[in-house]
């Protein structure tokens, strides 16, 4: 049995808790209701042990193939909840509890989701008990797993296992907001549309403002047991007249609006608003002297919130900032002809009060940084992004309408 001292310690502590790999002594189903309530282990063991019901296991399946969500996700309590409790009075049937006890079990955990994170397992799973159900707080920690016979073990936290592994972690899926449906095309699919036109209208040409066309980046920053990536891309600038970085937009999957893209891969091509021609004036006019940071982040939960490390951000724009003289930001330098978002000088000042919104979860993935200043070219991209001790994460393209 785990030591009782691993009860009581913060959530983010579990892993360094439970290092070893060999499994537990049986925990009874009272131990595991009236423990950490916030600690998803229990319920993944729980869950697993439910795996042990055959019916179960297709209806989890038949549950998750037909989610609408990215990498077919669900929400964790409403899974529970759906068909009058059906998930919840056969997990609480095969650990010998009862369905309201697993329910304040989960109601009083932290909130999350359930999905297999690698697509292999996900399309090699048919409902058999060869499966394993694992949990992790952040991408650090080693997966806590379980099989249907309820043995704990330790998985690596950098390649999976060949036995299929459905994850119970921190939601990062806004299940507020159903995916709208892919419609096939089945008529005049060519985009002609049969009108009188005889082709295609083209796009509306896209409001002023700064844009992001390309984005490539070197690693994907998550844990495999976390599944896809969520890159976001910040507009960072002086908050009021003080020494602060304040997060002036967001662009990312739940940013809405003109500020939407979706990267789940290393490499993303479109157009995404990054910041409008009116903000950067408004701006501008408001902080004269003072450019702006294009910060990326791979998000970890809470979408458009920077949440990460204070000492860490600290030192990586204080090395950037040294390495290319304090040239590590950028403001529109459009004119009459041309129309162009340029490097310019990050005011050594906004680093020092960067703890008003910087806390912990999301990975850094770095600073942008201009390829005229970093003194090299990778084609197709103006802005190289540069993470912790200068190293360069990834590649952007920055355009301004």
């Amino acid at each position: 049995m785990l030591n009782r001292s691993c009860a009581v310690v913060a959530l983010i502590l579990i892993a360094a808790c439970s290092d070893r790999t060999v499994t537990p002594p049986a925990e009874s189903p009272a131990a595991a209701i009236t423990g950490n309530a916030k600690r998803p282990e229990a319920l993944a063991k729980m869950f697993a042990k439910g795996l042990k019901n055959a019916a179960f296991r297709a209806y989890l399946k038949a549950q998750l193939n037909a989610s609408p969500y990215r990498e077919h996700k669900l929400q964790f309590e409403t899974f529970l909840a759906a068909n009058d409790g059906r998930a919840l009075r056969e997990i609480a049937v095969e650990n010998s509890t009862t369905k309201d006890a697993l329910e304040n079990q989960a109601k009083g955990a932290i909130a999350l989701e359930v999905y297999f994170p690698v697509p292999a397992h996900r399309a090699a799973w048919t409902g058999d008990e060869q499966v394993l159900v694992a949990t992790a707080v952040t991408d650090d920690d080693p997966p806590i797993a379980f099989d249907p016979e309820g043995r704990r073990q330790v998985l690596d936290p950098k390649t999976p296992p060949a036995t299929p592994v459905l994850a119970i972690v921190p939601v990062e899926t806004d299940f507020s907001v159903r995916p709208a449906r892919v419609i096939e095309c089945i008529v005049d699919c060519d985009g002609s549309g049969g009108g009188s036109s005889g082709g295609v209208v083209p796009p509306p040409p896209p409001a002023p403002g700064l844009y992001m066309t390309k984005s490539h980046f070197v690693q994907d920053f998550e844990g495999w047991l976390k599944g896809s990536p969520e890159f976001e891309v910040h507009m960072l600038g002086q908050k009021g007249q003080g020494d602060s970085l304040y997060d002036y937009q967001c662009a990312g999957e739940h940013a809405g609006g003109p500020y939407t893209f979706d990267q789940n891969d290393l490499d993303w091509s479109g157009n995404v608003l990054l910041f409008s021609k009116t903000q950067l004036d408004q701006y501008n006019a408001q902080h004269p002297q003072q450019n702006f940071r294009v910060f990326i982040v791979e998000d970890d939960d809470t979408a458009c919130q920077i949440k990460t490390d204070v000492g860490r951000a600290e030192k990586l724009f204080r090395v950037v900032d040294s390495v290319y003289h304090d040239l590590s930001a950028g403001n529109d330098s459009s004119g009459p002809v041309t129309r162009a978002y340029k490097y310019a000088r990050g005011a050594k000042n906004l680093w020092q009060a960067i703890a008003s919104f910087f806390r912990t979860n999301d990975d850094l993935v770095g600073n942008a940084v201009e390829d005229d200043i970093v003194g090299t070219t990778y084609p197709g991209y103006n802005w190289f992004v540069k993470g912790d001790d200068n190293i360069t994460n990834g590649w952007i393209n920055l355009v301004m309408y």
